[in-house]
């Protein structure tokens, strides 16, 4: 007898053909997250800029002013009262409590003086960049000479400007108006500085986006984020001339993230993104890659706006630094080559 050969056939596989090219698993949309918010938007930046530019009410201001002086005066006259107390009953050692008290209020003096004379740099190369704009809208060369002499004191003992400085004395004579003179003075004597300057950024924007991308506590990657952009703050300062200490760097920070979050520049970066490493590129990225790369664009945005605001002349005859150029070469590396 012979079996029915549809009743003897093992199960198997059942292969159906597709008219249409199979879908691939690199399409497929990205999985959600599980608070629903699937797109980078730069949380950590937008923190520390808020933070940052956010200004204390008057209030609050006289508090800590009043707060500071009664504890200094309450330290100062402990100190004093305990001084005088040890020199009445040990005198050898109340001296030497004396000698470290006074050197501890020289040291506090010599930090007051540095901070104050940091602030008057910051407001030499302030006045320098207006009146580089006032020579120029007036067409003065004489105030245009003054300017470009100021800039080459400024840099008098920078060895990196030594070159430029050369070359601006020997062809300043030749120089008959004041777009010439100015133009001159920067092509001379901010080059190098604008790479720098351009070199911290791309520095601090590689960092921010590291950081965010691998560390997921809640709230490190806001001050990652914060004290890198005050750091590159404070160094384009230093860079352009501008030594800032402490307070300085801190006004120059808080007036850097007041203009931006005026302006709606700190916002998210996925605009910038996507242009310059490929068509909706954040959409394959993981969540937290992603926003490393948002937070890194914004703190492109937040150098080039420091450099702005620091640079003793404005951009005329050199390129003004580009955010989308800074991105490619700062955050490209981290996706690799396309």
């Amino acid at each position: 007898m012979i079996d029915d050969p549809r009743k003897t056939r093992r199960p198997g596989p059942v292969l159906i053909d597709l008219d249409s090219e199979a879908p691939s698993p690199a399409t497929a949309p990205p999985v959600p997250d599980p608070d629903g918010t699937d797109t980078p938007k730069g949380t950590a930046m937008t923190t520390a800029a808020a933070l940052a530019a956010r200004r204390p009410s008057r209030l609050a201001r006289w508090f800590w002013r009043l707060a500071g002086a009664l504890v200094a005066t309450i330290v100062s006259i402990a100190a004093w009262e305990f001084a005088t107390g040890l020199i009445a009953r040990t005198p050898l050692l109340g001296w030497a409590v004396t000698a470290l008290i006074g050197a501890f209020a020289f040291v506090c003096l010599a930090l007051a003086i540095k901070e104050i004379a940091a602030i008057a740099r910051l407001g030499k190369v302030d006045a320098l960049h207006h009146a580089a704009l006032t020579a120029r809208s007036d067409d003065d060369a004489d105030d245009a000479r003054r300017v470009s002499r100021d800039l080459a004191r400024l840099y008098a003992a920078r060895e990196d400007t030594s070159w430029g400085r050369q070359r601006l004395a020997e062809r300043e004579a030749e120089q008959f108006d004041a777009s010439a003179v100015l133009d001159l003075a920067e092509r001379e004597l901010l080059t190098p500085l604008d790479a720098a300057a351009r070199a911290e950024v791309e520095a601090a924007a590689r960092q921010v986006a590291a950081v965010t991308a691998l560390v997921p506590l809640a709230f490190a990657d806001v001050a990652a984020a914060l004290s890198a952009n005050l750091r590159m703050i404070r160094r384009i300062a230093e860079i352009y001339g501008g030594r800032s200490g402490t307070l300085g760097a801190w006004r120059l920070t808080r007036a850097v993230m007041a203009h931006l979050v005026a302006t709606g520049a700190v916002a998210a970066g996925d605009d910038l993104l996507e242009p310059v490493l490929g068509g909706s590129v954040l959409a394959r990225l993981s969540r937290r890659f992603g926003e490393g790369l948002v937070n890194g664009a914004l703190t492109a945005r937040v150098g080039v706006a420091a450099i702005e605001v620091c640079r003793p002349l404005p951009f005329h005859a050199l390129p003004a630094p580009s955010v989308r150029g800074i991105i490619r070469r700062a955050l490209t590396g981290l996706m690799g080559s396309r």
